[in-house]
């Protein structure tokens, strides 16, 4: 990580989980959000915690339509008039009175810039109508947001490669999601390839794929009602000690509070 001098990219997660998600990324040209799953006001409180303003903003990303991602996008879009990047079917699937005063219609596999920083949004496997990841680069220095997905296929895990930073899902733990007080069917549709990714399931991407690039790794979307913080923290642990390469500084981020700023 750059420590210091000029700074080629910096990242954030705002908040993560089943209560809402929202991540800021800056370049010197670009600041924007991917999700707005808080209430204005919440986005403004937590940006001011990592030294932000909202009105530096030029642009926020979506990944799909469920509320967790989207329930402040309405309000932002309109006190910023900052364009919203979002698929045309993702756009479809937002409540009706979701007013986007400027919008930017995406599609998976392109490329957008946004001052020095491109933007890839790339295909997911979630049970929403359109659901994306974004990679980002600036200076030859690559993150991947990456939530909400049921396994990972190899386009993800392509994605994932040569990334400095990572965040990426680690929702549940299978013996407390079984054992726990959700439905069947709503364990079958968190299980489910469509679904969200287990500690599991990374554990076993970082045993044998990982390519060890990232120097952070932010675990994120972890369920406060199948999951624990050190949970999730040990199982990816253990799964990079088994591997020879570098080792990346391992964050779990909260649905409360912002993480650090991780500068690149």
């Amino acid at each position: 990580m750059n420590e210091g001098g000029a700074i080629s990219i910096r990242v954030a997660v705002l908040g993560s989980g089943s209560s809402g998600n929202c991540t800021f990324l800056a370049t010197s040209r670009a600041k924007v959000l991917v999700d707005a799953g808080f209430s204005y006001r919440e986005i403004t409180r937590r940006l001011a915690l990592i030294g932000e303003r909202p009105e530096s903003l030029q642009a926020v990303l979506i990944t799909h339509e469920h509320s967790d991602h989207i329930s402040g996008l309405g309000r932002l879009a309109k006190q910023l008039r900052i364009p919203v990047y979002i698929s045309a079917l993702t756009r479809a699937g937002l409540p009706p009175n979701t007013e986007l005063p400027a919008v930017e219609t995406i599609e998976p596999g392109k490329r957008y810039q946004i001052g020095d920083l491109v933007v890839e949004p790339f295909t997911i496997p979630h049970d929403a109508a359109d659901p994306v990841a974004f990679r980002f680069t600036a200076d030859g220095l690559r993150v991947a947001v990456a939530t909400d997905l049921g396994y990972l296929p190899e386009n993800v895990k392509d994605y994932l490669r040569g990334c400095h930073c990572m965040v990426v899902e680690s929702n549940h733990d299978l013996e407390m999601l079984r054992n726990g007080p959700y439905p069947w069917y709503v364990k079958q549709r968190v299980m489910a390839r469509t679904g969200h990714l287990s500690n599991a399931a990374l554990g076993e991407f970082l045993r044998q794929e990982f390519d060890g690039e990232a120097q952070v790794m932010v675990l994120a979307h972890l369920s406060e009602q199948n999951n624990h913080p050190q949970i999730a923290r040990l199982e990816a642990a253990s799964a990079l000690e088994q591997r020879a390469a570098s080792q990346p500084k391992l964050v779990v981020s909260s649905q409360t509070e912002p993480t650090e700023i991780f500068q690149f």
